[in-house]
């Protein structure tokens, strides 16, 4: 199984406003690579927060692109995404998944959402749900939480980190929530293989080390 974390930030690794305004932090260009990115991998992944706050389509938005769009995974363990939001009411063209604790929501499950109750909701326990459903390339696009979860659990293969030249200041929200560390000896260490100007950004690719 691959897993890719996509981070979209500014120099200073934020990820939107102390408000929460984020569009757009980075260019067309790096918006672009995301949507070719997308169509590369078999799921894309969001925590909630990410679902609600922006309320998006996850889907492969490319000129003269017709081809598979990757299945759109919302880690939700209270199941507040709604019936009405962009995923849900776009389930049934491409397959939607709503990763819960609890028991499934039949207004999302009348929209065709796949509504998976987990016993834990650990990223490991997350992956293994989506690998018994033959989805083993994740695509990992936010948010900060869902970061730090999956990277705290030594989970994530490739880092693709697109970096806007501005800054927003400590009291953004961050790209990556807390990992728990107190030691530079325990930080992750990650090798980088590829870095390119996309636009007015620079999108830098890393493995896992």
């Amino acid at each position: 199984m691959t897993v890719t974390l996509k981070l979209a930030t500014s120099l200073d690794g934020r990820i939107a406003t102390a408000t929460g305004e984020s569009r757009w932090i980075t260019g067309p260009e790096s918006r672009a690579e995301t949507h070719q990115m997308r169509a590369g991998h078999q799921a894309v992944m969001v925590g909630i927060g990410t679902a609600l706050t922006d309320d998006p389509e996850l889907n492969v938005r490319l000129p003269g692109y017709d081809g598979p769009h990757p299945a759109r995974v919302v880690l939700d363990g209270a199941q507040r995404l709604s019936a009405t939001s962009r995923l849900a009411v776009t389930a049934r063209e491409i397959p939607t998944l709503v990763l819960t604790l609890s028991a499934p929501d039949q207004a999302l499950v009348a929209a065709g959402v796949q509504v998976v109750t987990l016993a834990h909701r650990e990223p490991v326990d997350v992956l293994a749900a989506l690998e018994g459903r033959g989805l083993r390339d994740i695509f990992i696009e936010g948010g900060g939480r869902v970061a730090a979860s999956f990277l705290k659990a030594d989970l994530v293969d490739e880092l693709v980190w697109f970096r806007a030249p501005i800054l927003i200041g400590g009291e953004g929200r961050a790209g990556i929530a807390d990992l728990g560390l107190d030691r530079l000896a325990d930080a992750l260490a990650f090798r980088r293989v590829e870095v390119r100007e996309m636009g007015r950004d620079l999108m830098e690719r890393y493995v896992r080390i």
